[in-house]
């Protein structure tokens, strides 16, 4: 999803979808905050985004470290993306159990950005594989410049600009992976978002099975709605807006709440035991 430019902090602030986000699941969070415990506020929270989130990573040192939160629905047992959200929970547990709301901030700020962006429908496109096509085989380490981020290769000029053409021509792959996100995220500013609450059934799903199950959930109900497949057939659509309204962002928001929740729930644990 969109977070804004990564040149200056506060870039996305206004219509970055990542901060929508994450300042409607932290209202939400309130509902559902035990006692005694404390979360970080939005405004620490959405610190780490944009130039200082995930998306700020890409463009300060291509390919080291770069966080990639694709995940493909249809092999979801073994996606690393899973470790990365196990990761940040177990992480902002820790950072929650001393205290240390900076870093509960950081660790709060990633695990929701790697959450929305896994259940992002242009985010279960296989864009790894394509990338590695038209690179002629190279994997994305060897991306590690922001010229090597954005070109294409070939065996010879025409192939090269063939390759290119796939990546930023007309529904290429890269530009309808952009002009998805920003649909998404010109439609999303002025919502509030009221049915991005957890359910009742949503939190038994958390409690009983962990959060992992929960998530792979979300993202085959993401699939089925085959949102990104539409656009790339017709563009942005009035439907389409309607169900990104209605539908997605809620079911994302939700997820992000149940993230925060799972570490929250298990400190609440640990502090009872």
């Amino acid at each position: 999803m969109y977070s804004g430019t990564t040149l200056n902090k506060r870039s996305g602030r206004l219509i970055g979808v990542h901060q929508k986000i994450d300042r409607v699941a932290r209202k939400h969070l309130e509902i559902h905050m035990p006692e005694g415990i404390n979360f970080p506020q939005i405004r620490q929270i959405i610190d780490f985004e944009g130039k200082n989130g995930p998306d700020g990573i890409k463009r300060k040192s291509p390919s080291v470290d770069e966080p990639w939160h694709f995940i493909d629905p249809a092999s979801m047992d073994s996606a690393p993306l899973l470790d990365v959200i196990d990761s940040h929970i177990n992480s902002l547990y820790a950072a929650l159990e001393r205290d240390s709301m900076e870093r509960a901030a950081f660790e709060a700020a990633w695990l929701a950005h790697a959450v929305t962006d896994g259940l992002t429908p242009a985010h279960h496109f296989p864009l790894e594989e394509t990338l590695v096509q038209l690179r002629g085989g190279k994997g994305l380490e060897t991306r590690n410049s922001l010229l090597q981020k954005g070109l294409m290769t070939g065996a010879g000029p025409i192939e090269l600009i063939k390759n290119n053409w796939k990546y930023w021509g007309a529904k290429g792959a890269m530009t309808t992976h952009l002009a998805f996100e920003a649909g998404v995220a010109s439609v999303v500013a002025y919502q509030r978002f009221q049915d991005g609450i957890p359910t009742r059934r949503d939190i038994d799903v958390v409690r009983k099975f962990g959060y992992r199950k929960y998530f792979q959930e979300c993202v085959r109900q993401i699939s089925e709605m085959e949102m990104y497949e539409r656009f790339y057939r017709s563009g942005w659509t009035a439907k389409l807006a309607k169900q990104t309204n209605q539908d997605l962002i809620p079911l994302i928001i939700r997820a992000v709440v149940l993230a925060w929740l799972a570490a929250i729930w298990r400190l609440e644990e640990a502090r009872s035991a």
